[in-house]
C-alpha cells in the first residue's frame, strides 16, 4: 500500500471497494467477490488505466495436483481452487467489459521471499 501511495503514476487506489458477482461451483449460487485492490494509474501517454488486482500465494494460483486417494486437505484445495477460478473468471469478464485489466500477483511478482 505504501508503494501505491508513493508511486507517481498512481492517481487513485482502493482496497476491497469493488464488488464483482460470481457463481460458485460449490453451491451454484451467486456470491460477491471483493478483489484486493482497484488502481487507477496514468500511462506515459497521459491516459488513465484501471487495474483490478488480486494478491494470492503462488501455490493457490494453480490447480492442485491430482492424487489417487483424496484426503480432506486435497478436497479443500480442490474446492478453494474452484471458487478462486470462478472469481477470477468473473473478474476478467467484468474488467474486460469496462476496458480494465485484471491481474493476479503472488509473492514472486511482489519480490517477497519466505
Amino acid at each position: 500500500m505504501m508503494y501505491l501511495d508513493s508511486h507517481p503514476n498512481v492517481v487513485q487506489w482502493g482496497s476491497e471497494e469493488l464488488v464483482i458477482p460470481y457463481r460458485s461451483p460449490i453451491d451454484n449460487r451467486v456470491h460477491r467477490y471483493f478483489p484486493d485492490f482497484i488502481v487507477k494509474k496514468k500511462t506515459p501517454e497521459g491516459k488513465i488505466d484501471t487495474v483490478v488486482v488480486e494478491i494470492k500465494p503462488h501455490a493457490q494460483t494453480r490447480p492442485p495436483v491430482v492424487i489417487n486417494k483424496p484426503n480432506k486437505r486435497y478436497i479443500n484445495e480442490v474446492m478453494t481452487w474452484g471458487v478462486n477460478e470462478a472469481k477470477w473468471k468473473a473478474a476478467a469478464v467484468y474488467c474486460n467489459d469496462r476496458g480494465w485489466k485484471f491481474d493476479i500477483l503472488t509473492e514472486k511478482e511482489l519480490g517477497i521471499k519466505f
